[in-house]
C-alpha cells in the first residue's frame, strides 16, 4: 500500500487516504445560501473518493465575504443546505469540512469572471475593515480600523459559526488564517500597524487566532477535528515569516488544533512567488518537523507520483489539492491505479474498475 493510500488516524477522525480537497471559492451562492452547484460539486470529488473536503472559504459574517456570491454561515438558516453537502460527502465515506473564514480589507470585490462589474452599495458592496486602515491595493477600498469591541464581535461571530458548522454535522473546521485575510492581516506587521493589544509584538499579533481558537475549541465536541489554514510567508522582506509560523504553531497545538494546512503569500500584491511545483513543500516540512503537528502541504500538485513523493520524503502528512480536482473530480481514484493500490469504488461506478 502506497503513503497516500494509507489512512491517517487524528485525535478525533481518521482519513482513509492522504488526499484532501483544498478550499476554493466558488461564488455561486445568494445571500450566502448553499445551492445545488455546491451540492454537485463538492459531491462529486467526494464520490471520486478524496478522504476529506475542505469547503470554500464559508463567511462569518456578511461583511467578511470576499464578494456578494460567497458562501455563508452567519446565522441559522444557512444550515439545512449546508448540512445536505455534509451528508452526501459523509455517505460516500469522506469527511466533510468547512472553512470558516473573514475577508477584512479583501472584502466586498467583484466576482473572478465579471471583474468590471459595477458594485452596488448595501447590496454587492460595503464598507471593509481590518487591523489599521492599510487598503491592500490601489483598487481596494481603504479599511475602517477595528475597535477593541468590534474585534471581540468578529471573535464571537467565528464561535458561533463554529457552533453552526457543528449542527449542520462537519468533521473538520477549518480556521483560515491565509492568504491575506483578516486573520491574516492580524498576523503581519506589513498590514498591522496597531499599538494596542492586537499589534506590535508577536504575542499580541496572534492574538486574534488564538483567541478565536481558543473559544472555538472550548465549545468543540471531542468527534471534531480543528484545523488552521496559515500562510507560512508573506514572501516579503519585513513580513510574517516562516520562523514565526512556527512558533505560532506550537502555540496553536498547545490549545487543540490537530492539523496545520500549510500555504503562503496573499497578503501583498507585489509579492515574488516563486510559483513552480512544489514550491511551498519547505514550509510544510520546516513546520511538521519543528513541532510535531500534523501537517499538510498545498500548491501545483498534480499527479499521484509527485504526491506520493512528498509524503515518502517526510515533507508532509497530507496533500490538499485544488485546480487539479477542478479539472478532475476522480485524481483520487485514478491516483490509486496509478500507484497500484486497489480502493473501493463507489459501487455504481464498479464497472468501471481498472484493477
Amino acid at each position: 500500500m502506497s503513503k497516500l493510500f494509507t489512512p491517517l488516524q487524528l485525535e478525533s477522525i481518521t482519513l482513509k487516504n492522504k488526499v484532501v480537497m483544498s478550499p476554493m471559492c466558488q461564488y455561486s451562492a445568494h445571500d450566502g445560501f448553499a445551492n445545488d452547484w455546491h451540492l454537485v460539486h463538492y459531491g462529486s470529488r467526494a464520490v471520486g473518493g478524496v478522504a476529506a473536503i475542505i469547503q470554500e472559504a464559508t463567511a462569518v459574517s456578511p461583511q467578511g465575504r470576499i464578494s456578494y456570491r460567497d458562501l455563508g454561515i452567519w446565522k441559522d438558516e444557512h444550515i439545512p443546505e449546508l448540512n445536505k453537502i455534509v451528508r452526501f460527502i459523509q455517505k460516500q465515506n469522506s469527511l466533510a469540512g468547512i472553512q470558516l473564514a473573514h475577508a477584512g480589507r479583501k472584502a466586498s470585490v467583484p466576482i473572478p469572471w465579471n471583474p468590471d462589474e459595477k458594485l452596488e452599495e448595501a447590496y454587492s458592496k460595503w464598507s471593509t475593515v481590518a487591523p489599521s486602515p492599510v487598503p491592500f491595493d490601489k483598487n481596494y477600498q481603504t479599511p475602517k480600523e477595528l475597535s477593541v469591541d468590534e474585534i471581540r464581535i468578529i471573535v464571537e461571530d467565528f464561535k458561533e459559526a463554529a457552533e453552526r458548522a457543528v449542527k449542520a454535522g462537519y468533521d473538520i473546521i477549518e480556521i483560515h488564517a491565509a492568504h491575506g485575510y483578516l486573520i491574516h492581516q492580524f498576523l503581519s506587521p506589513l498590514s498591522n500597524k496597531r499599538t494596542d493589544e492586537y499589534g506590535g509584538s508577536f504575542q499580541n499579533r496572534i492574538r486574534l487566532l488564538t483567541d478565536i481558537t481558543e473559544i472555538i475549541k472550548i465549545n468543540l465536541p471531542k468527534h471534531v477535528s480543528l484545523w488552521v489554514r496559515i500562510s507560512a510567508t508573506d514572501w516579503v522582506d519585513g513580513g510574517w515569516s516562516v520562523e514565526e509560523s512556527v512558533e505560532l504553531v506550537k502555540i496553536l497545538k498547545k490549545l487543540g488544533v490537530e492539523a496545520m494546512d500549510v500555504s503562503s503569500g496573499g497578503l501583498v500584491p507585489d509579492a515574488k512567488i516563486p510559483v513552480k511545483p512544489n514550491y511551498q513543500i519547505s514550509f510544510s516540512r520546516q513546520i511538521k518537523n519543528q513541532t510535531g503537528i500534523t501537517t499538510g502541504t498545498v500548491g501545483l500538485i498534480t499527479d499521484a507520483v509527485q504526491a506520493e513523493e512528498i509524503l515518502e520524503n517526510n515533507e508532509a502528512d497530507f496533500v490538499l489539492i485544488g485546480r487539479e480536482l477542478f479539472r478532475n473530480p476522480y485524481f483520487t481514484l485514478e491516483a490509486a491505479d496509478i500507484l497500484g493500490d486497489n480502493i473501493p469504488y463507489p459501487v455504481q461506478y464498479e464497472r468501471a474498475k481498472l484493477r
